[in-house]
């Protein structure tokens, strides 16, 4: 759970897994299930844990590890019972709190800053909305929204788990000692 690279083609995806990340989560905003299962089969190869985004249909379909679900997606009844590990967004401790209560095995906090790779995210919770985050649920807390090297460190040391990134993920190296030096 340190290091979720969130991509959307393959080739970041084993660029990011071979400076370090630890998850690979494949975002393909707008596609259909079918898409999703046909361009997220050779996931399956890398050594990370596999997370599909938002679609717990294609999860179950590409044999993943786990689903990854925003508040307003469906789909938490169908990924508990197919024993995938869940994971839930929040921006709020009663999001994360609820998530919890959901099943949920991490929460997704964030956005921790504004960020450019999701138009509709909610305000930028700062570094103490992450810590409050991290302080009212016992399930991992992964951190997101533009973060990069020079502030991973930050999240882990706010009682984040771990940290999503989506536009560095090709920096994973960099991130991850970062984390590692907050440790």
């Amino acid at each position: 759970m340190k290091l979720h690279a969130i991509v959307d083609d393959l080739e970041t995806a084993r660029a990011a897994v071979a400076g370090g990340a630890t998850v690979v989560q494949l975002r393909l905003k707008g596609a259909s299930t079918r898409e999703i299962v046909e361009k997220g089969v050779p996931f399956r190869e890398l050594p990370a844990t596999f997370i599909v985004n938002d679609d717990a249909e294609a999860a179950i379909a590409l044999a993943a590890d786990g689903v990854h679900l925003g508040q307003s997606d469906s789909g938490v009844e169908l990924a508990l019972a197919a024993g995938l590990m869940l994971g839930l967004s929040a921006s709020t401790v009663a999001e994360a709190t609820r998530a919890e209560k959901q099943g949920a095995g991490y929460i997704g906090a964030g956005p921790v800053w504004a960020t450019p790779s999701k138009t509709d995210a909610a305000p930028a919770i700062g570094l103490d909305g992450l810590a409050a985050i991290c302080a009212a649920v016992s399930v991992p807390v992964v951190a997101i929204g533009s973060v990069d090297a020079s502030n991973a460190a930050d999240c882990i040391r706010a009682g984040a788990t771990g940290v999503a990134v989506i536009r560095a993920a090709r920096d994973s190296r960099a991130i991850i000692e970062a984390i590692d030096a907050a440790l």
